[in-house]
C-alpha cells in the first residue's frame, strides 16, 4: 500500500515587510487584495496545526499543488523554501507551482531555484515540466500551469509542448503498470471554465491528453474549495480532486483549511484508492476527518 498526502494554496503569512519599490509592478493589486481581504481570512497557526496533523500520517509522498506565497516577494520565496523543508525531505515532498508563485515574469524562475529538488523530478528532456516522482508503483506527474498574468487575472496555461511531453510520460508509465497521479495547480475539469479570468487556458487540450493516454487520478488546488469531479479516460472516468486552501481560518468566508490523504493499493490486478479528507469545521478549532470515499 502507498500513502499520498495532498495539500495546496498555503499562502504563507504574515507578509514580510513590503517596500514601496516592491509595488511598482503587478504586485500592487495583490498587496491591496491581501490588505483588504485575504489577511483577515488567513490563520498561520491553523495552517501550522494542519501541517503537523498531516505529518502525523507519515505519508510516503506529500504533494503540494502550488501557491505557497502571496505576491512572490523574495523573502516570501525563502520562507516557502523553509516551509517545504519542514514538510519533509525532498525525496518525500514534491510541489508544482501556482499562479501566485509566478506573480511576476521572473518569479517562477526564482522559486524553482529556491525550492530545488522539491520542485523537480525525472523529465524527458531539459524542460522542467512535466516531471515524475515514483513511490513504489505510484507515479506522481507534476505539471505547471503557472504563468505571470495582468492585474485581476489568476488564469493558468497548459500549452501544446507540455502536453506532448505529458502524453508520452503517461504512455510510458501506463505501459509499465504505474498508478498515475497528475498534479497541476489549476483545475482542468469543464466545471471550472468560469470565471475565465481564473480558469486554465489549455484545459481542453489537457482533457484530450487524459482521454487518449489515461491517468488514475488528478490533483489540483487554486479554487480554495474541496471538490470531486471527473474527466474522460480511455476506458473509465478519471477522478479530479481539489482541496481547500491550507491557510484558511475556520471562521473565514472560505472553506476552512484541509488536506487529503490517499491510500492506494493493487488488489487482484486492479487498483483501489481511498481518499480521506482532514481539516477544520466551521465551528471549533479541532482537526477532524470530514470525509472518506473510495474513488477507484
Amino acid at each position: 500500500m502507498n500513502t499520498i498526502a495532498h495539500i495546496s494554496d498555503i499562502h504563507l503569512s504574515p507578509l514580510p515587510k513590503v517596500r514601496v519599490r516592491d509595488l511598482l509592478n503587478n504586485r500592487l493589486t495583490g498587496f491591496l487584495n491581501w490588505t483588504l481581504k485575504r489577511e483577515a481570512q488567513a490563520c498561520p497557526e491553523a495552517g501550522k496545526s494542519l501541517v503537523e496533523h498531516l505529518l502525523s500520517q507519515r505519508a510516503q509522498m506529500n504533494v503540494v499543488t502550488g501557491d505557497l506565497v502571496n505576491i512572490a516577494l523574495p523573502e516570501e520565496t525563502r520562507n516557502a523554501a523553509e516551509w517545504l523543508r519542514y514538510l519533509g525531505p525532498s525525496e518525500r515532498v514534491c510541489m508544482v507551482p501556482g499562479n501566485h508563485d509566478a506573480y511576476l515574469s521572473k518569479s517562477l524562475e526564482a522559486a524553482r531555484a529556491a525550492y530545488g529538488a522539491y520542485a523537480t523530478g525525472e523529465t524527458l528532456n531539459e524542460e522542467p515540466y512535466p516531471f515524475v516522482r515514483r513511490v513504489g508503483q505510484v507515479a506522481i506527474v507534476g505539471c505547471s500551469s503557472a504563468i505571470a498574468t495582468p492585474p485581476f487575472i489568476a488564469a493558468g496555461r497548459f500549452d501544446q509542448e507540455q502536453g506532448e511531453r505529458l502524453a508520452q510520460i503517461l504512455r510510458i508509465l501506463g505501459d509499465a503498470g504505474f498508478y498515475r497521479i497528475v498534479a497541476i495547480h489549476h483545475p482542468p475539469a469543464r466545471e471550472f471554465a468560469h470565471p475565465v479570468r481564473k480558469s486554465l487556458f489549455g484545459a481542453k487540450l489537457f482533457r484530450e491528453i487524459i482521454r487518449e493516454n489515461g491517468a488514475e487520478l488528478i490533483l489540483h488546488g487554486h479554487t480554495h474549495h474541496s471538490s470531486l469531479f471527473s474527466i474522460e479516460g480511455p476506458q473509465a472516468k478519471v477522478p479530479v480532486v481539489g482541496v481547500a486552501a491550507a491557510s484558511a481560518c475556520p471562521s473565514s468566508n472560505e472553506p476552512p483549511a484541509r488536506y487529503n490523504l490517499f491510500k492506494i493499493e493493487k488488489l487482484h490486478n486492479r487498483w483501489n484508492c481511498t481518499m480521506r479528507e482532514f481539516g477544520y469545521q466551521r465551528v471549533g478549532d479541532t482537526i477532524v476527518q470530514r470525509l472518506q470515499v473510495r474513488i477507484s
